[in-house]
């Protein structure tokens, strides 16, 4: 049990991928190394290049749009695709991208015989520790990201005096990188340049420290680095700021962060670290079984699993925490942004190539919230809240710039700046619903926590402008009498229109994933504005809307349509399943609910798993675990996380996407398969979107003994449960808001009329005991 909650490894992590990443929301770091070398590789999620700017557009009104419309009505997609790239296709602006911010290099006395190396991230207390002999002394090491003191700290001892010596000297991501030594202190200044993702000028100044104290020895400075001799125990601090949206006097917060630490003094900082950090993580506990592997280093677990020694419940249980972890380090309620591609850490090799550590609103960023609520970590979520906030806001000149219309409108990806234009590329950048998709985030905040405050100040303003956008915008389509989007692309898959001659096409009018998100949207403000009890008139409107819209369709090969008509995938291998939103995370598609569109939806998904050319990386493996689930395929989304924890995952656990595919140039760092992986176990163990809470939905037979503590579902409710040999024994319902509660497990079911401070306790057949 207890490696269920830690990461280690019997030897120096070589590089980045086996380093162990911690975290305070802000300031993350990557921990390498082990018993002559180590290194922190540092970032800060603010630390971004680039700049806010307006971005041009060609358009000129709606008349341009409904020109662009006609040729994709009348099959002319060649001529509605040149328009498209000539009016709604903007130049590439200084977009920036999150950059590395340094790198603390430390070299270590010791010489002599090293023994039982041990390298550990604990999660439960969220702090990375290093521990060996060095000629029969124990040498210790730890480090720590406080959220309560907002700094980085590091304790280095032994229990023979004399024995802690090392230089400490620190290096910078960019040539705009300076340092000055004192002391017992380095101090650093820097600005995020780069000339990929902008012109290289502009981007934002940081200025931070690197702190060292020592009892016993000597602690001196000698060419920039830092110099601790013979110590018996050394301390190090690492403060950070930036000047994003910052007063005038941030670049004194750094001292004043580092001076209050001193004052507490490490025990006490360490403390307060644990003691916030654990508020978090304690409320959930899971236990999928016992595994013989669990005794191993986790890398060999890995390697047992990718090799087909899988009888490993307690890896998952490990990999759901370590999600859970990775969000409470990435994403506090006090973030000043959301978590990027790659949370808040950075390999840097996003950054030199053409994705760029951003906001990808087509699925990335959004899965990096998939199981923030479920996991019982909602205060997490608030970073993203704010941040949709002002993505709405930046996305009402875009609606005027780019489509003459009101309310707001984002796409493809956004960064720092709030950039909310097209992408610079029609076939991946005209994806109208990016916005609209992570706005759907806000919907899920409201319905898990029931917050009337937020839904009245926050969700609801923010999804009304976007519905007043897509009301102007959308249009009637000539031979269907359906509104519609377009010209938008379903994400960012290729199809061959009815001519294909044309060639392969990414522009349709109606993509299914626009339709969808659009249908949630108007579902949501016309239930939110009923529950408020305000905006009669556009109640009607969305009605009549909502009447208007296309509905899912079925294809010729029983497939879920991915476009408005049934066109031939160009690409049948594609990663995006993007037209499977209506399944997951939305509830239009359910498997009692609508049996035909299931089976559409499962074919769908088995006609991607066919192809040898998959592109399965890891949001794709993370997807279809998701997808199945819905489906309540426990064994199928068994596979496919398991694929995901077993071929996608690099020694630290953190998700990879392959070479080769979308531009990646080697095995190159994701966040979002952690977080996606972190949501598909919890969807196969507990399920609340169809107004029933479902509890072991889609168990599979590798986990038929088990339990789960804390998990949430819609409705503002939280649920633990066991269970053996595949069938529940027990469960407590403990309820937060005035509703009634079904609850669900097989053939039987029960009604609460629940109530603020309620606990149930069912058996196995939900008799309330």
């Amino acid at each position: 049990m207890m490696n269920e909650c830690k990461l280690w490894y019997d030897h120096p992590a070589a590089h980045w991928s086996q380093g162990l990443p911690i975290g305070n929301g802000r300031i993350g770091a990557v921990i390498c190394g082990g018993i002559e070398r180590e290194s922190w590789s540092m970032t800060e999620v603010t630390y971004w290049s680039g700049r806010p700017e307006r971005v041009v557009s060609a358009f000129k009104g709606k008349a341009d749009l409904e020109r662009i419309r006609q040729h994709f009505f009348s099959g002319n997609f060649a001529e509605g695709d040149r328009l498209a790239k000539e009016l709604l296709q903007p130049q590439k602006p200084n977009f920036g991208t999150n950059l590395p911010l340094c790198e603390l290099k430390f070299a270590y006395k010791a010489t002599g015989t090293v023994t039982d190396f041990i390298r550990e991230l604990l999660l439960d207390q969220a702090i990375s520790r290093v521990s060996y002999q060095l000629d029969g002394a124990v040498v210790n090491r730890e480090v720590f990201a406080t959220q309560a003191g907002d700094i980085v700290a590091s304790r280095i001892w032994a229990d023979r005096p004399g024995m802690v010596s090392f230089t400490l000297g620190i290096e910078g991501s960019t040539e705009a990188f300076e340092i000055e030594t004192a002391s017992q202190t380095l101090h650093f200044k820097s600005c995020a340049l780069e000339k990929v993702h902008s012109d290289g000028t502009c981007g934002v100044r940081s200025q931070g420290l690197v702190h060292v104290q020592a009892s016993g020895g000597a602690v001196f400075s000698h060419a920039d680095k830092l110099v601790v001799s013979d110590a018996d125990e050394a301390w190090i601090y690492f403060a950070v700021g930036t000047d994003y949206q910052a007063g005038d006097r941030w670049h004194e917060i750094p001292e004043q962060r580092l001076e209050t630490a001193l004052v507490k003094g490490y025990d006490q900082l360490r403390e307060e670290h644990v003691a916030d950090y654990r508020g978090q993580y304690d409320k959930v506990n899971i236990q999928l079984g016992l595994s013989e592997q669990a005794t191993l280093p986790t890398d060999e677990r890995i390697r047992m699993f990718r090799e087909g020694q899988d009888r490993d419940p307690q890896l998952f249980a490990l990999f759901l925490q370590y999600g859970r972890y990775l969000t409470i380090s990435g994403s506090r309620a006090s973030s000043p942004l959301p978590m990027h591609l790659q949370g808040i850490w950075n390999d840097g090799e996003a950054c030199r190539m053409g994705w760029s550590c951003d906001y990808h609103l087509d699925i990335n960023t959004e899965m990096n919230y998939f199981p923030t609520e479920v996991t019982n970590l909602a205060e997490s979520h608030l970073p993203l809240m704010r941040y949709i906030q002002s993505l709405a806001q930046a996305g009402r000149t875009t609606a005027e710039d780019f489509y003459g219309c009101e309310g707001w409108v984002a796409h493809v990806f956004s960064n720092a700046w709030g950039f909310t234009a097209p992408g610079w590329e029609t076939s991946w950048g005209l994806n109208v619903t990016g916005g609209l998709w992570i706005a759907r985030q806000m919907i899920e905040h409201y319905e898990f926590n029931q917050d009337i405050q937020f839904l009245r100040q926050a969700a609801y303003p923010v999804l009304k402008d976007a519905a007043a956008f897509f009301l102007e915008y959308m249009t009637v389509h000539p031979d269907y009498g359906w509104l519609v989007t377009g010209p938008s692309n379903s994400p960012e898959n290729h199809f061959y229109g009815v001519d294909r001659s044309q060639g392969v096409q990414q522009l349709s009018m109606g993509p299914t994933l626009d339709q969808a998100l659009v249908r949630d949207l108007f579902t949501f403000c016309l239930q939110a504005a009923g529950l408020l009890q305000i905006d009669d008139m556009l109640q009607q409107r969305w009605k009549e809307a909502i009447a208007k819209l296309p509905p899912l369709q079925v294809g010729g090969k029983g497939q879920l349509q991915e476009w408005l008509e049934d066109y031939e995938e160009a690409q049948p291998e594609h990663r995006h399943l993007s037209h499977l939103y209506a399944l997951y995370p939305s509830s239009q598609i359910t498997p009692e609910g609508t049996p035909e569109w299931s089976k559409a939806a499962r074919v769908s998904l088995e006609n991607r798993m066919l192809q040898d050319e998959l592109e399965d990386i890891e949001f794709t493996a993370a997807l279809f675990g998701l997808n199945f689930a819905r489906l309540h395929d426990g064994e199928r989304a068994y596979h496919h996380i398991s694929q995901l924890v077993g071929e996608l995952c690099f020694d630290n656990l953190l998700t990879y996407s392959k070479p080769g595919i979308a531009g990646a140039e080697s095995n190159i760092f994701v966040i979002d398969g952690n977080f996606g992986g972190t949501a598909a176990i919890a969807e196969m163990l507990l399920q609340s979107h169809t107004g029933v809470i479902h509890l072991l939905p889609a168990l599979p037979q590798a986990w038929q003994t088990g339990s789960v503590q804390g998990f949430r579902a819609i409705g503002n409710v939280e649920i633990d449960m066991a269970w053996e040999k595949g069938l529940l024994t027990e469960a407590v319902v403990r309820t937060f808001s005035t509703s009634p509660v079904v609850i669900r497990f097989g053939e039987y079911q029960v009604r609460l009329d629940a109530e603020p401070g309620g606990l149930y306790r069912l058996d196995s057949r939900l008799n309330l005991q």
